[in-house]
């Protein structure tokens, strides 16, 4: 198919339809080099599909042959991908929006009646206790804010992963916001991780300021090596597990390797632009004024009571990602096929729909385990805020392995490896994303609680 430019008198072809067809071709005598076959002439048309199969038997020569017509189009090149982008699963993303909306409503009627109802009239009650006798018989979270804001164990390593986080949210959002806008086209194939490698490089500013901030907070003194923590730990990792699995495509020769020049451009991108930015960023968080505690921590950390079996940290921890995995995962079965099944991808606006009830998600779920938490007078919230939203990214990676072997033909031992091994990539990079979210929506509630009642 051809549409002609009414401007000028060129034409572009738009578009190819093949019909296949079964014809009983004759020849004389058969010469590779010059096939004379009487049935295949200018003047001979085929019409097609009205042609039976045929039964071919072990020792018949069977000619393969095609016919190329011409037909004027009225699809203009700017449109001409949109046959491929016809997408008929529509009400299947319809259903898993709503499907979504439903666990985001569920939360935030859980999370209004904890705010409004509970919060309200225990910040009531706090702040009417006016004896020392009635002041020493208080329980539920107030009882804790001597040791709420007493720095985690391995707080380091909290803010390297919070400075991760936000880098990756940044990038994530700010691709997602230029896919929307249609910058970035489908007939490219490698644009979406082209942006995304680079966004990645320029949200390191980001990534510095937010894990300095965070450790001035904690009171710590060694930012420089905080820094590098930040800068080189995640696309380490992630550089490592990529680098195992393109020496496995080298060594089957195979064209889908990442060639040596394209390695070294973006060891480059790492080295010679992320990491200075990462520096600059932590610079200027590290050189603004500390966090002020809403409450003075106590030199002495009480003793945290024996807790029921459902409050135990694994297990609030795993109960924690079912919810955010599930407001993802129809949107997932599509991200996956796109990848591994060479499909087109191109309904940003579901995906975009989605990663805003993800963030939603991610931050009630933290926020409703997190005062359970509070309430049952455990403090150690910072890691298990953290953990609460990334254990998502385990359901993930075992949705994966669920893909793998009810969707996927793949008997190859080094395809099985490659798949694995890039799904563990998306995996880590899911759980520093949601972890992130969970972590800061949890830092904000409790600093607003705390913050609310009056304690001598």
């Amino acid at each position: 198919m051809y549409h002609k430019d009414v401007e000028s008198d060129d034409a572009r072809i738009v578009g190819f339809e093949v019909i296949p067809s079964s014809v009983k071709h004759t020849y004389t005598a058969w010469d590779a080099n010059n096939p004379k076959v009487t049935t295949c002439t200018s003047e001979s048309k085929i019409s097609p599909g009205s042609n039976a199969p045929q039964e071919v038997t072990a020792d018949t020569d069977v000619v393969f042959s095609y016919d190329v017509t011409f037909q004027p189009s009225e699809i203009k090149w700017a449109s001409r991908w949109d046959t491929y982008l016809l997408m008929n699963d529509d009400q299947i993303h319809w259903f898993s929006i709503i499907n979504s909306l439903m666990i985001v409503l569920f939360l935030s009627g859980m999370v209004a009646m904890i705010m409004l109802r509970t919060l309200y009239r225990d910040i009531a009650n706090y702040n009417q206790l006016e004896s020392q006798d009635e002041a020493q018989e208080e329980t539920g979270w107030k009882l804790v804010h001597g040791d709420v804001f007493r720095p985690p164990l391995n707080s380091g390593l909290l803010c390297v992963y919070i400075g991760t986080g936000v880098q990756f949210f940044g990038m994530t959002l700010v691709t997602m916001i230029f896919a929307l806008l249609g910058f970035l086209s489908p007939s490219n194939r490698g644009g979406l991780m082209t942006a995304m490698v680079l966004l990645w490089v320029f949200m390191g500013i980001f990534a510095g300021y937010s894990s300095a901030r965070l450790y001035k907070m904690f009171k710590g003194s060694e930012w420089k090596r905080i820094t590098l923590k930040t800068a080189f730990m995640f696309p380490g990792i992630v550089f490592a597990i990529f680098f195992v699995l393109n020496a496995l495509i080298w060594g089957e020769k195979s064209s889908g390797a990442v060639p040596f020049g394209t390695m070294f451009a973006l060891v480059f991108l790492w080295f010679g632009i992320s990491v200075p930015l990462v520096f600059v960023g932590s610079y200027i968080g590290y050189k603004g004024p500390a966090l002020e505690d809403p409450v003075k921590t106590n030199k002495i950390p009480r003793q945290i009571p024996e807790q029921a079996w459902y409050m135990q940290p694994v297990f609030s921890i795993l109960i924690g990602g079912i919810l955010p995995f599930g407001a993802v995962f129809i949107e997932l079965f599509f991200i996956l096929t796109s990848i591994w099944l060479n499909q087109f991808y191109y309904i940003f606006g579901f995906l975009f729909l989605v990663f805003l009830i993800l963030i939603i998600t991610c931050a009630e779920i933290t926020i409703v385990l997190c005062y359970f938490q509070l309430c049952s007078e455990d403090y150690h919230w910072w890691w298990r805020a953290y953990l609460t939203a990334g254990s998502s990214a385990l359901y993930l990676f075992a949705y994966s392995a669920f893909y793998f072997f009810t969707k996927l033909e793949i008997t190859k031992f080094v395809s099985g490896v490659l798949y694995f091994g890039y799904m563990l990539i998306a995996s880590y990079s899911f759980f520093v994303l949601t972890g992130t979210m969970g972590f800061y929506a949890c830092f904000w509630f409790v600093r607003k609680i705390y913050s609310s009642v009056k304690i001598d």
